[in-house]
């Protein structure tokens, strides 16, 4: 397992938003194209506009979107475990390398910002939503540290999950909705994705893959029983 770690990093967050069949389906190798977006930052670095949140409803802070981003990961499948400062949604152009039909979550580790791309619309099959499921399970070894953890797998079916049940088909708005509801600026999180080579600041295929390495956004990463963000597409069965 190759992991690089860091001591933790303080970050300071303002309330401001940076606001891109039953045969099962891998999608493995299809979303070369998945992060079309140029860099683009402004003079001033991160972009940001207010989004302020009332207490006790979802989230709606967005976090301030970063300008320029780490180099640290490797081409492979692997989780990322860090500090969430943005969520970067399809219409937040302005921010760096924005993406159209993805929801970008920003993580900080060892004072650098990395691009988890989300699908939050479907590429494939006739129906375009999204299928968001919800699962709490501990999250697998290794434990929570800050860094890219790889050498991993991640099964949904071994979470509990099945595309039978406890799946909600959402359009785009309505998926990057729940999503960031779901998500706190500032608190730990973690996510499972494939980065591809070439890419040390992103990665990508956050959804139903193969079984092996299934993508996924952990919320409360830290606590005894996380919650998984599971995504699939409309011709994926499992």
């Amino acid at each position: 397992m190759r992991t690089f770690t860091a001591r933790a990093v303080f970050v300071a967050v303002a309330f401001v938003a940076c606001g891109g069949s039953s045969v099962p389906d891998s999608g493995l190798g299809q979303e070369s194209a998945f992060d079309a977006g140029t860099v683009a930052p402004d003079a001033a670095g991160a972009v940001g506009m207010t989004d302020a949140r009332a207490d006790g409803a979802p989230n709606t802070d967005l976090g301030t979107c970063a300008a320029t981003f780490g180099n640290a990961l490797t081409a492979s499948f692997g989780r990322l475990d860090g500090t969430l400062v943005a969520l970067v949604r399809p219409q937040d152009q302005q921010c760096a390398m924005p993406n159209g039909d993805h929801l970008t979550v920003q993580v900080q580790v060892a004072g650098a910002v990395y691009r988890m791309v989300v699908n939050v619309q479907a590429d494939r099959g006739s129906d375009v939503r999204i299928r968001l499921g919800r699962r709490s399970a501990p999250l697998p070894a290794p434990p929570f540290a800050e860094g890219w953890h790889t050498g991993l797998a991640l099964d949904y079916v071994a979470l509990g999950a099945s595309s039978k049940a406890g799946f909600e088909p959402l359009a785009m708005d309505a998926a990057v909705e729940q999503v960031v509801g779901e998500l706190h600026i500032g608190a730990p999180i973690s996510v499972y994705a494939t980065s591809g080579k070439g890419r040390p600041e992103s990665a990508h295929l956050v959804h139903r893959n193969d079984g092996q390495v299934d993508g996924a956004i952990v919320v409360d990463p830290t606590s005894a029983a996380p919650t998984f963000l599971l995504f699939h597409f409309e011709n994926q069965v499992f």
